[in-house]
C-alpha cells in the first residue's frame, strides 16, 4: 500500500531544507517503498519559497486528516519568527496525538516549541538559545546539542541540518537499513566517494 507523507507549504518556505528527504520518499531509490508527495497549504493559492519558487498546493489544510497520513513534513519560513504558523501548529499536534510521525525542521521547530510540543521530548534545532528565547518553551532540559533528533513520532533539526533531517526521518520510518542511513550521510554530507558504492548497491538490489 502506498504511503503518504503531506508536506507544509507557506510564504518563504525554506527550499533547501526538505529537498534531501522529499527526493528519497519519492523515489524509494534506495529505500525500495516510493512514497506519494502530497502539499499543503492553508489555501490553494500558490506560494512563493524563499529561494522564489511558485508552489501550488495539492490539498487545503482543512482537508488534511490524520488517518489517511503516514508523515508530516513542516520546514522553516519567515512566518515562524514573527510568531505566526499556529494552524500547522495544531495540526502537528493532532498527528503526533494519532503516533502519526511529524518532521520539523529550522524555524518550524521553534513553533513547536513555543506551543510547549517539545517540553517533554528530545529536540534539537538551530542552537539552543534560538528556543530559549520562546516565552512558551520549557523544555530546555530535553535539548539534544545534535545535526537531527529524533524522539518517538517528532524528528527534529536545525537550518543546516537537512541530510541529518532526511537520515532520522527515513531512519524513524524504518525504510533503511543502519549501514544505508550511514553511507548516505557520509555521501551527501561528507561526500565520502566510498559511499556511493554502497548505495548504488542498494539502489540495485530494489
Amino acid at each position: 500500500m502506498t504511503r503518504t507523507a503531506y508536506v507544509a507549504l507557506y510564504d518563504t518556505l525554506a527550499d533547501w531544507e526538505t529537498g534531501y528527504l522529499l527526493v528519497e520518499l519519492h523515489t524509494g531509490r534506495f529505500t525500495g517503498i516510493p512514497w506519494r508527495i502530497v502539499t499543503v497549504a492553508e489555501t490553494m493559492d500558490p506560494i512563493i519559497t524563499m529561494g522564489g519558487v511558485r508552489m501550488v498546493p495539492d490539498l487545503a489544510l482543512a482537508g488534511l486528516d490524520p488517518t489517511d497520513a503516514d508523515l508530516l513534513v513542516l520546514a522553516g519560513a519567515a512566518m515562524w519568527d514573527l510568531g505566526g504558523g499556529r494552524p500547522w501548529v495544531e495540526v502537528a499536534a493532532t498527528f503526533l496525538a494519532a503516533h502519526v510521525p511529524v518532521a520539523a525542521i529550522c524555524g518550524a521547530t521553534a513553533g513547536l516549541a513555543g506551543a510547549g510540543l517539545l517540553d517533554h521530548r528530545d529536540h534539537t534545532s538551530a542552537a539552543a538559545e534560538y528556543l530559549a528565547a520562546l516565552p512558551g518553551y520549557h523544555g530546555a532540559d530535553h535539548y539534544v546539542s545534535a545535526r537531527a533528533v529524533s524522539d518517538g513520532d517528532l524528528i527534529t533539526a536545525g537550518p543546516q541540518s537537512p541530510v541529518q533531517f532526511a537520515r532520522a526521518t527515513l531512519g524513524r520510518l524504518g525504510l533503511a537499513p543502519e549501514e544505508i542511513l550511514q553511507a548516505y550521510e557520509d555521501l551527501f554530507h561528507e561526500g565520502d566517494p566510498a559511499a556511493f558504492g554502497v548505495l548504488m548497491q542498494a539502489a540495485a538490489a530494489r
